[in-house]
């Protein structure tokens, strides 16, 4: 490959005259970056922009998340799921205001002591807020860069990744390393993306790219086989009654740990097993209706769902909730496909 090829030159120039405008990208605001950044996990940047917003008006720094009530911090991270990632989040802003002042730390090495920090986030927030020459990389920059170094091995594994970071320290632009990471995240965001058909025409890198020269574009980047998710089967009970609503937290450790959902028993029952088994718990059913069944997939687990409607007699055993008090409470996405009817 030509080394006079200007890898950085080319890609921020490309970046500045194309790169999407995004609330995130027009601040240099640490704390308002990270919590972009922890967003944008697997999800994608339409569904997070609301998010974004929402976040920051009602927690505008690192000493507000920090003491933020775990209920309000749920209610305002609903729906973008894996609730673990915002639990870090507040354990690393308390450790901020122990340690740091109530700011984010500025060096890559520091970031990376916080809880919930990994080294890409740690690599985006010190090199676009604080201007430090660390290349970030993420899936998007991996298959970039698998791509344009015609890397075919799994893209993933220790000796490639060490590869694409090693090129990237050498080329990163020491001037203006935050335009560099963010241009490339952008370009495998948008024209070399995860779909096979890769949108080479307009990509600046393209006149140095190995695996357009070599008709690879399609079979890179290489991915390991991913393990079946294992399934579970529930049965939800949406349980209400003339006053509101039956909830309950879930433990407080584990998958959804502390966050609300309905009542539930392992399996997919039958509505004679339903009526059975509620009765068997006390409730005087007045009514009781299937509800369609639904499917919500974690990263290691699926859980397959079917639900029933159930019409109760009010009582002081179970905790029924208010129409007012199920607006202030978190309720994982998991269950999106009954909240109508909560």
């Amino acid at each position: 490959m030509n080394e006079s090829f200007d890898f950085a030159g080319e890609l921020i120039c490309w970046y500045k005259g194309c790169a999407r405008d995004l609330p995130w990208r027009r601040t240099s605001d640490p704390y308002a970056i990270w919590v972009s950044e922890i967003m944008l996990q697997q999800t994608r940047v339409e569904a997070v922009k609301p998010y974004y917003a929402r976040f920051l008006e009602a927690l505008p720094n690192v000493t507000a998340l920090a003491e933020c009530d775990d209920e309000l911090l749920y209610k305002l991270w609903e729906g973008l799921g894996y609730y673990s990632r915002v639990r870090n989040m507040k354990k690393a802003a308390i450790t901020c205001v122990e340690k740091y002042g109530g700011r984010l730390p500025q060096s890559h090495d520091e970031l990376l002591t916080l809880c919930g920090i990994g080294p890409y986030t740690a690599a985006a927030v010190s090199s676009i807020a604080y201007g430090e020459a660390k290349p970030a990389i993420d899936g998007n920059v991996l298959r970039v860069m698998a791509r344009y170094l015609a890397i075919e091995s799994v893209v993933t594994e220790k000796e490639a990744k060490g590869q694409i970071e090693g090129y990237l320290s050498s080329v990163i632009d020491q001037s203006e390393p935050g335009v560099f990471n963010s241009a490339m995240m952008e370009l495998g965001a948008t024209l070399c993306g995860p779909d096979k058909a890769a949108r080479c025409g307009g990509c600046p890198l393209l006149s140095r790219c190995k695996a357009f020269e070599r008709g690879l574009t399609e079979s890179l980047p290489v991915r390991a086989k991913k393990a079946e998710k294992r399934v579970e089967e529930r049965t939800l009970f949406i349980i209400k009654s003339e006053k509101g609503t039956v909830l309950q937290k879930r433990p407080p450790k584990g998958l959804l740990a502390g966050l609300w959902e309905p009542p539930s028993e392992k399996g997919l029952l039958t509505e004679q097993q339903a009526r059975a088994l509620l009765e068997e718990r006390g409730i005087k059913i007045l009514s009781l209706e299937p509800l369609p069944e639904a499917k919500h997939v974690f990263t290691h687990v699926v859980w397959q769902m079917k639900g029933y409607l159930v019409k109760a007699e009010q009582t002081d055993a179970l905790p029924f909730y208010e129409k007012k008090e199920l607006q202030s409470m978190a309720l994982p996405s998991a269950f999106s496909a009954y909240k109508a009817y909560i």
